[in-house]
């Protein structure tokens, strides 16, 4: 079944995920069919800048969580995928088509599109801290927000399209039939630009982006580790049910009052 849909015309490539009967959610058969199109998108030299969009009324719902459900666990092996767009290694922009609900893994598909439109009325969520043992601290940071808003985002409140582009993250905000037309026309113009400028723009904007120190990776990582590990699967259990989940919290009561911090995770 193809769940990633591809056209290419006028060195444009459109990246079009569809599955909407699941919210296009990032399966193991999505995520592979992703990364394909991707190298395809960086090995094809006849296209030169990409537009990512989905099909029904979102973009991407993130994980799909009743197939991690069905799996029985959570994270684990995954086959190794070689997907330029999230190891952020292509020298081709991408603009993200933003036609609905961005939620989870999904708002970060956005977030690593260089330019982004969206279709007024769509909803965003950094889900993690609904899914994992620490929210998305990250999010507002390589985003350029302000601490409030990165916290607020941190612990998965839900955005606006109309709040992300006044907040800056959004670059327009169309009605739902000018979405693709206005993403192309910003192909258009990428593409009139000489091919050395744009990709020596590209590569500077992005070496420009904020990157988290050293320090406090190593603290969400010690962070991520800090409770009970059921919890992962009980949110999911409780979505795919459709019921408010039953959290533990802590394998041990007092590791409440351990929580690590920068001088416990340091080397």
């Amino acid at each position: 079944m193809t769940f990633v849909e591809t056209e290419k015309a006028d060195g444009v490539m459109v990246v079009r995920l569809n599955r909407p009967e699941r919210m296009n959610a990032l399966g193991t058969e999505m995520r592979a069919q992703l990364a394909a199109a991707w190298r395809d998108f960086r090995d094809d030299p006849t296209v030169e800048v990409a537009i990512y969009t989905g099909t029904g009324r979102a973009f991407c719902a993130g994980e799909d969580m009743k197939e991690t459900v069905e799996r029985g666990s959570v994270g684990g092996p995954r086959p190794k995928l070689e997907n330029p767009y999230v190891d952020g290694t292509l020298d081709k922009p991408v603009i993200a088509a933003v036609n609905g609900f961005a939620m989870g893994g999904g708002f970060m598909e956005v977030e690593r599109a260089d330019l982004r439109v969206a279709v007024r009325g769509a909803v965003f969520e950094m889900s993690e801290a609904k899914r994992w043992l620490l929210g998305g601290y990250n999010h507002g940071l390589v985003n350029g927000l302000p601490h409030a808003i990165a916290t607020e985002m941190a612990f998965a409140f839900r955005f606006t399209a109309e709040r992300l582009y006044e907040l800056g993250f959004l670059n327009r905000l169309v009605d739902p039939e000018a979405l693709l037309p206005t993403a192309r026309e910003m192909a258009a113009h990428l593409l009139t630009l000489p091919p050395a400028s744009r990709v020596n723009t590209l590569a500077m904007m992005r070496a420009m982006r904020p990157k988290v120190p050293p320090e406090l990776v190593r603290l969400a990582e010690a962070l991520r580790e800090h409770g009970a590990k059921d919890d992962l699967m009980e949110s999911r259990r409780a979505f795919a049910e459709k019921r408010p989940p039953r959290f533990k919290g802590w394998d041990d009561p007092a590791d409440r009052y351990r929580t690590p911090t920068l001088d416990s995770a340091a080397p």
